[in-house]
């Protein structure tokens, strides 16, 4: 934690930013990569001076799982997804596939890596996972060994505006591409879920939820393909997360908009998030189980978004209240005041470092290709109200807790 390490609070940092102090910091492995002439210094981002406790995991295991090996990565252009592609190329994968629908994220991200990771062989495509047959010929074309399925819709009152959106690209998106990789006989899916999965209550977390039970179903001990989930909570600095939103409210002057006074999440930086992604990877490869892998990053203490908000305005050198208002505006529909990343429904099964293996206490609780396709099909028939029954209707079913209203 740099304000700790170095004995300064969050008002100090403001003050020396207000002065015009740059506070700066070595680059990460992964930032500097390949590329010559990088600087050796970085400024600290302001998500970066938050209180929490850093994560830091040696790198030797998770090195050798990728390097040598031909990486795909969906979702590619995204917050998660960029750094997954940063990360992997830092460690030396044989050759990159970035996958995303975005025509402007995936040129972004394919520009960065070619000055920061000159020498990885890499290859941009737009596609998405929407369309099996085009996902398909991608997985034959390219031919990955590993797999990092980052593509979702994930914001919440976007997708609970529109759940048959949040079908065709969480369910059948994480279908098509899990289908597709074990058609291809890919070594090793991982899938990136969130806590909101646990106990949903709003179509994002439901949706992400269901397509963790897809994974589960395509789960074979004896086949070809290991698939895995790996499940945390909020990302500071990712897109649509609230260090964005606050930074932008507190330069506009104000107020910074906070739901409820005791709302609480689990919050890491994306390259924290990301380096527990790839060392969880390394766990699934390492275990023999009969069931799916889920794994459960341990993220510290959650942390009060109200004091998130002080903290970020005081990193201004501006005072809360008095400089900045605060505004309390009511939680959204389906929101927690906090949320967890085991379910009632699972039990953790081994205790690992900085990550918990977790399995189902229902062996049923998986998403069949009839399930699927029943939801595709409803999803396309536009009818709205009725993607949204189902959507619950599956969950709890997996959940087994059938007759319990989900989503109020």
């Amino acid at each position: 934690d740099p304000i700790n390490e170095l004995g300064f609070s969050a008002a100090d940092v403001g003050e020396l930013r207000q002065r015009g102090h740059i506070l700066l910091r070595p680059q990460r492995f992964s930032e500097l990569g390949g590329a010559g002439g990088a600087k050796v210094l970085k400024e600290i981002p302001l998500e970066e001076l938050l209180p929490r406790k850093p994560v830091h995991l040696d790198d030797a295991r998770v090195r050798e799982m990728v390097a040598g090996r031909r990486v795909l990565v969906t979702g590619a252009g995204g917050s998660i997804g960029s750094e997954i592609c940063r990360q992997v190329a830092a460690l030396g994968c044989n050759r990159l596939t970035l996958l995303d629908s975005s025509e402007y994220l995936l040129f972004q991200i394919d520009h960065e890596l070619a000055h920061r990771s000159p020498d990885i062989e890499r290859q941009a495509v737009l596609a998405d996972v929407r369309d099996y047959g085009r996902v398909a010929a991608v997985m034959n074309a390219e031919k990955p060994d590993l797999i990092f399925h980052a593509a979702a819709l994930k914001h919440v009152p976007l997708v609970e505006d529109h759940p048959a959106e949040g079908i065709l690209t969480n369910v059948v998106g994480t279908w098509n591409v899990a289908e597709a990789a074990r058609c291809a006989q890919v070594a090793q899916v991982v899938m990136i879920s969130t806590d909101k999965a646990v106990d949903p209550t709003t179509i994002m977390g439901a949706t992400k939820r269901l397509a963790e039970a897809v994974v589960r179903g395509l789960h074979d001990p004896e086949g070809d393909t290991a698939f895995s989930v790996v499940r945390f909570g909020n990302v500071l600095g990712s897109t649509g997360s609230v260090a964005p939103i606050f930074l932008e409210q507190i330069r506009r002057g104000g107020p910074v908009t906070v739901t409820h006074p005791d709302v609480e999440r689990y919050f890491m930086t994306i390259p924290e998030a990301v380096q527990l992604v790839l060392h969880a990877s390394t766990e699934c490869q390492s275990r023999d189980v009969a069931q799916p892998s889920v794994f459960v990053l341990n993220m510290g203490k959650p942390v009060k978004i109200l004091e998130l908000a002080k903290n970020m305005i005081s990193l201004h050198g501006l005072q809360p209240e008095n400089d900045i208002p605060i505004m309390f505006t009511g939680l959204r529909p389906g929101e927690k005041l906090s949320e967890d990343l085991v379910d009632v429904s699972e039990r953790v099964l081994v205790h690992l470092e900085s990550v918990d293996q977790v399995i189902d206490n229902q062996p049923s609780a998986i998403l069949t290709a009839d399930a699927v396709q029943a939801l595709h099909a409803l999803a396309r028939s536009a009818d709205e109200a009725q993607a949204r029954l189902a959507i619950y209707d599956h969950v709890n079913r997996l959940r087994g807790v059938s007759g319990k209203e989900a989503g109020k």
